[in-house]
């Protein structure tokens, strides 16, 4: 929203500001201010991951255990109910279009995890 403004912000100020300087002092203000802001929310994101990291083994251990889930669920779909088809027993199949969009956010969390490593930046 911030962005959509600098725009007709900034060419207000040629009809009621006339030094050029100021202008232009202005106008880089505005400028950065959308930048400045999307910084802010960044940081605080961060401040609330690394908050929820420090708590309990529940609250450290909910990302995992999602995982956990969508990965056996995968497994009865694509290993178990197969072969237990072939017996004659039918395992109803749990609804992959819910729990693929969670396994593969995690898994490009995880890969990001691993290029920090790679490349020498990891934090802890």
């Amino acid at each position: 929203m911030i962005q959509a403004l600098i725009g007709p912000v900034t060419s207000l100020l040629d009809k009621f500001i006339p030094d050029q300087d100021t202008k232009i002092k202005l106008a880089h203000e505005i400028a950065t201010m959308g930048e400045r802001h999307a910084q802010e929310i960044a940081l605080q994101q961060i401040e609330v991951l690394k908050a929820d990291a420090k708590g309990n083994w529940f609250q450290s251990s909910w990302r995992p255990l999602a995982g956990y889930v969508a990965v056996l669920g995968m497994a009865v779909n694509f290993l178990v109910a197969p072969i237990c088809s072939g017996f004659g027993i039918i395992i109803p199949q749990a609804d992959m279009s819910v729990m693929m969009p969670l396994l593969l956010g995690m898994l490009g969390i995880g890969g990001m995890r691993s290029f920090d490593k790679l490349k020498k930046t990891d934090t802890k």
